[in-house]
């Protein structure tokens, strides 16, 4: 059971591609299999023995605080991350979250995927400045996002004959140190795990369970199909 790690939810985007959807209702609160989407990830920290998680908002922000409340329903405490509008990308509101966080490596999960994958028991490598979980590329992302060879996540093919790409599945853990000489304002995580994995600091795994993007309607409809 991992009960000193921290997790972050990101849960601050607008969610345009869910539009009418989320034009009154925050991404994390639409329903799959009858609970909000955010509630699966919360009941899932939690049977993973997780206690303390930090949540971004910024569209509707209220609507998030205000339904989940300070997790004790869930058993966990909660504590918010309100960035305002606009929100601050990735890399932005995990940097605005660094003093709620603390200063060990800590679990995040992105809001908007329904997973399988156990989280119990995960840690980062030494020396790594972050682990990523990486998934088989789904029909809406074929040219994948990084490569895997021997645990590590590269951003670029190792040879020739390497030319299947994975796509980052949104789970990761993170070093504060990635994030910490960063200042305060928008910037995406993508680049910051290039550099990382330039130096050969990025750790990761493959997981060819159940993975899914909820990034349309369409997609959060065949969920639900799928969970009920």
């Amino acid at each position: 059971m991992n009960r000193s790690m921290k997790a972050m939810i990101l849960a601050a985007g607008r969610g345009e591609r869910m539009q009418p959807l989320t034009s009154d209702t925050p991404k994390p609160l639409l329903q799959v299999a009858g609970r909000p989407l955010i509630e699966h990830h919360l009941i899932r920290l939690k049977n993973a023995g997780y206690s303390e998680v930090v949540i971004n908002v910024s569209w509707l922000a209220d609507q998030i605080i205000n339904t989940l409340g300070d997790g004790s329903r869930y058993g966990l405490s909660i504590v918010y991350s309100n960035e305002g509008e606009p929100a601050l990308e990735t890399g932005g509101g995990i940097r605005q979250a660094l003093p709620l966080l603390g200063e060990q490596p800590f679990l995040v999960i992105n809001g908007d995927i329904w997973t399988d994958f156990p989280l119990a028991g995960l840690s980062l490598p030494a020396g790594d400045l972050a682990w990523l979980m990486l998934v088989d590329n789904p029909a809406h992302h074929r040219q994948g996002d990084f490569y895997l060879q021997q645990g590590r996540v590269l951003d670029t093919a190792a040879s020739a004959t390497d030319k299947r790409a994975l796509t980052f599945s949104g789970i990761g853990i993170y070093e504060p140190q990635l994030f910490a000489p960063l200042p305060e304002t928008a910037f995406p995580l993508g680049p910051l795990l290039r550099d990382a994995m330039r130096s050969s600091r990025v750790a990761g795994q493959h997981y060819t369970g159940r993975w899914y993007d909820i990034g349309t309607p369409e997609r959060l409809a065949e969920l639900d199909r799928l969970l009920f």
